[in-house]
Parts: structure tokens; C-alpha cells; sequence
């Protein structure tokens, strides 16, 4: 029964935060500020990269290194996340993660050269790295079960969102300032979010935990791999290069070592009772998926309303700002579900299916697209992407004891990442292609039998007048088959989709309030 003289019934006692600050709103403001920042910038250099390659003397070949090296670094060092977190403080770890992303952020601005423009973005990727996973489980930690699913709200907004802000402010910082401030802004919110950390971030008890070096080792061999791999794919002609093979071979034989070593090992760096739990495997296996549509498509449509529509940067990012908005409403009612006991799996499969459409939409793009379709389909996906992080977040860590959470995490992060990668290497090098398939059987229908509006027989006569008209020409046989690259990329991205929503089904049934299944589990 309700103390008299209150209207709801009182919290029940075991429904407490594992850690407590002494400031949780403000905590969360500063752990919000720091994991935006990192997401931020894994995009925001993009744009600026032609700027750096003639301010810092780099070829078009090696400037793609100032991304290479942040990602490589980042994949490498987020699997010891919970082994750091356990052995020297997960308040210490994050505290100093922040520091030394603000340090690294500061000497890249600084940068005089490529080498030390990829040193330091090397430094970055490593701080940054334990930023994700740290700020997901100290917020899970700080808050009441039975508020995980709004928490996870939160914090999804900034993983979400910063994909779509990074190219826009990006480019908007270089445009109206100088491609050092993509940077240097990072200075001023991270400085607050540092204050505000040191003041209000919990301690969390540290654990005697073995370091698995053989593991590590392997796993970093197969991660830096695969990611040379998709990066010096396109440059170096994919499997027609022998620098290529070795790419595959050291990832396909690491990955094959990393997985019999954590079958077999004492004390593995994850502990195996992480893949054991259904729901989080199952969901390992989305992030992967969300990895390549939410970041594929978002690494493909800026260029593509820049080249094909002749979008200026800050048109883009108007256009582009809805996907925002729909991520942002959806994951407050998916939270709002989860909190009230709704079964996460049918909630999951109507955000894949809704996000299918959208690209199904798309997939019916032409040159002549208005505004309104371009802002309707980006609304319906960042809906539907809602509707699946959200209720993925919290049925992976609703089972799992609290002491997995930062490996849980890692986990998580890292093979969104790889989905990211992944998903972009695939997009890019599959428009490629297309595009030149399509322009070939474009190219060999325009001929004097079907060029009603130009006289092939005629052109020569014209001298530079009839190249001028033939370069025309040729301009928009290539608009045309870009148009068809990227409808063909949709329709992939689509059948991975629609694909991958059936496999909610095999997750584990919860039909209880999420704070519910924490406590009880």
C-alpha cells in the first residue's frame, strides 16, 4: 500500500543505481558532451580533408590516412576497454580518455605536417576509443534499472546523431573559417565536459583481472587487417593487388586464432559468458547491420545531393537534418515502450521494416527528386533507426550482470564500427563499378540513330563548339549513370534490411518493464 497522503506507490528498494554521483543530471550532461564529441569525429574531418592535402603537402593517396590512422587506432585499442576500466579505474580510464582526446584534438589543429597530422590522429582514435563503451555503462550504472531504456534514449541520440552532424559542421567550420577549427572546436565542450567529470563521475571499485596478450594480440592483427583492407581496397585494385591478399589473409587467419583462443583459453579477454547470453549475440549481429545502413547511407547521400542536385553544404545539411528529428522522436517512444513492458522484438522488426521502405524510396530516386521526398525518406529511416537502437540497447544489458557492462559495450561499439566500415567500403566500391557499367550501356545508346538533338555527323565541323557539346554530352550520360549507381547501392541496402529483421524473432521473449528484468535477472 502507498504511504498515506501520496498518489503513486513508493520505489521499490532494490530499484537503485549500482553507482551513485553527486550530481546526476550534470553528470549526464558532461557524458553526453564527451561521447558527442567522439562520435563527431569520426566524420567531421571528411570534408576537410582537400583543404589539409594542400596545407599539409599530401598527395590524394596519403591524405586518406588523417581517417585511416583515427580508425585503425580506434578498433585497435576498444576491445581492452574493460580490462583497462578493471585494472586502473573506470572513472580514472574515462577522466583521462577526455583529457588526452582534447590533447591529441589540439596538436592535430597544430599540425604542420602529414606525419604528425597522423600521429595525432592515431592518439585521438586510441583516447576515443574507450569514450563510447565507458559513457554507455557508467550512465547505465548511475541509473535506476527501471529507467534504462529512457537512458539509453539519451545516449543514443548522440551515437545517432553525430554521424549526420559531423559532415555538416565539418564543412561548415571550413567554409566559414579554416579546417584547423574542425578541431580546435572540440577545445571549449570538451574542457566543460572534462570540469564536469572530474566533479560528478562516480567511483567505480576496481577488479584484479588477468591481461590476455595473446588475445589482444590477435584480435589487433585481425582488426588493423581489416581495416587496411577496406581502405587500400579501392586505391590498390582489391584482389589484383598482392598487397590486398596479405590484407586477407593475416584477417581471415587472426579472426580464425581469436575465435578458437577465446573457445579455448583460461581467462580470455572476454569472458565467454558475454556470447552465451542470446540477446546480446543476436545483437551484436545488429549493430553490424545499423553500422552499414545508418553510416552507408549517410556516407553516400551528402556527395551525392552535392554532385548530382548541386546542394551547397548548408542546403545538405537542412536536407539532411529530418533523419535527425525521426531519430530523435523514435527513440523516446521506444523507450517509452520498452519502460512499459512492450515486447522488444516486434518493435525491432517495424523499425527495420520502416527503414527498408525508406530505402525502397529511395531506391525510387531520379535526378528530378524534390526536397520533400529527399526530407520524407530520411524522416521515415531516422524513425525507424530509433525504433531498432533503442530496444536493442536494452534487451542486450537487461540479463547481463552489471560487471560485463563496459565489455558488453566495447563489444557493441566495436562491431558497429565494423558494420560502418564495412558498409561504406562496400557502398563506395559497388557505386564505382556501377557507375561505369551504367555509363558504358548509356554511352552505347547515344548514337546518330538515337542523338535526335545533336548531329553526330555534324560535330566535327564545329571544332571546339562540337568537343564543348560532346563533353556536355558525356556530362550527363554520367549524372545518369550516377544516379543509377546509387539506386542500385539503395536496393542492397534495402534487401540487408529486410534480411536482417527476422532475426528478432530468435531473441529471448520480455514482455516485463525493463527495470523489471534488471532486478530479477
Amino acid at each position: 500500500m502507498p504511504p498515506a497522503g501520496t498518489g503513486t506507490p513508493p520505489v521499490p528498494p532494490a530499484d537503485v543505481p549500482e553507482l551513485v554521483s553527486r550530481n546526476y543530471p550534470l553528470m549526464i550532461v558532461g557524458v553526453m558532451a564527451a561521447s558527442l564529441l567522439q562520435i563527431l569525429d569520426t566524420t567531421i574531418a571528411n570534408v576537410a580533408l582537400p583543404h589539409m592535402q594542400s596545407s599539409l603537402g599530401a598527395t590524394v593517396d596519403t591524405i586518406t590516412w588523417v581517417l585511416t590512422s583515427y580508425i585503425i587506432a580506434s578498433a585497435v585499442a576498444l576491445p581492452i576497454t574493460g580490462w583497462l576500466s578493471d585494472r586502473i579505474g573506470a572513472r580514472t580510464l574515462f577522466i583521462g580518455s577526455v583529457a588526452g582526446f582534447i590533447l591529441a584534438s589540439m596538436m592535430c589543429g597544430l599540425a604542420q605536417n602529414l606525419e604528425e597530422m597522423v600521429a595525432f590522429r592515431a592518439l585521438q582514435g586510441v583516447a576515443g576509443a574507450f569514450i563510447a563503451p565507458l559513457s554507455q555503462s557508467f550512465m547505465l550504472d548511475a541509473t535506476r534499472p527501471s529507467r534504462h531504456p529512457q537512458i539509453m534514449a539519451v545516449w543514443g541520440m548522440g551515437i545517432m546523431i553525430g554521424p549526420i552532424l559531423g559532415p555538416i559542421l565539418g564543412g561548415w567550420l571550413t567554409e566559414t573559417a579554416n579546417w584547423r577549427w574542425v578541431f580546435f572546436v572540440n577545445l571549449p565542450v570538451g574542457i566543460a565536459s572534462l570540469v564536469i567529470l572530474f566533479t560528478c563521475l562516480p567511483h567505480r571499485p576496481k577488479r584484479e583481472r588477468r591481461f590476455d596478450i595473446l588475445g589482444f594480440v590477435l584480435m589487433a592483427l585481425a582488426l588493423a587487417a581489416f581495416q587496411l583492407l577496406l581502405d587500400r581496397g579501392t586505391q590498390e585494385d582489391w584482389l589484383a593487388s598482392p598487397e590486398i591478399w596479405a590484407y586477407l589473409l593475416i584477417t581471415l587467419s587472426a579472426t580464425w586464432m581469436v575465435v578458437i583462443h577465446f573457445a579455448t583459453a583460461r581467462t580470455p579477454m572476454f569472458e565467454r559468458s558475454l556470447f552465451a547470453d542470446r540477446n546480446f549475440a543476436i545483437s551484436l549481429s545488429f549493430m553490424v547491420v545499423i553500422g552499414i545502413v545508418m553510416f552507408a547511407v549517410m556516407a553516400l547521400l551528402p556527395p551525392m545531393l552535392q554532385n548530382l542536385f548541386g546542394y551547397g553544404v548548408i542546403d545538405t545539411g537542412i536536407v539532411l537534418m529530418p533523419r535527425g528529428v525521426g531519430i530523435l522522436v523514435s527513440m523516446q517512444v521506444s523507450g517509452l515502450l520498452m519502460r512499459r513492458g512492450i515486447d522488444a522484438r516486434p518493435v525491432v522488426v517495424s523499425g527495420f521494416l520502416i527503414c527498408a521502405f525508406s530505402l525502397w524510396q529511395m531506391a525510387h530516386w531520379s535526378l528530378g527528386v524534390d526536397e520533400f521526398h529527399v526530407i520524407v525518406s530520411g524522416l521515415l529511416q531516422g524513425l525507424g533507426m530509433g525504433l531498432v537502437f533503442i530496444p536493442l540497447q536494452v534487451s542486450a544489458f537487461a540479463t547481463l550482470n552489471p560487471r560485463l557492462r563496459t565489455d558488453g559495450s566495447s563489444l557493441l561499439n566495436l562491431f558497429r564500427s565494423l558494420g560502418a566500415s564495412a558498409g561504406i567500403s562496400m557502398m563506395t566500391v559497388l557505386l564505382a563499378r556501377n557507375i561505369q557499367t551504367a555509363h558504358a550501356d548509356l554511352g552505347a545508346n547515344v548514337t546518330a540513330a538515337t542523338g535526335h538533338f545533336i548531329d553526330f555527323s555534324t560535330v566535327d565541323r564545329f571544332q571546339v563548339v562540337g568537343d564543348s557539346a560532346m563533353v556536355l554530352l558525356n556530362a550527363e550520360v554520367n549524372r545518369q549513370a550516377a544516379m543509377i549507381a546509387y539506386i542500385d547501392d539503395f536496393y542492397l541496402m534495402m534487401w540487408i534490411t529486410l534480411a536482417a529483421a527476422p532475426l528478432a524473432l530468435l531473441m529471448r521473449k520480455n514482455t516485463r518493464p525493463a527495470g523489471q528484468v534488471a532486478l530479477s535477472e
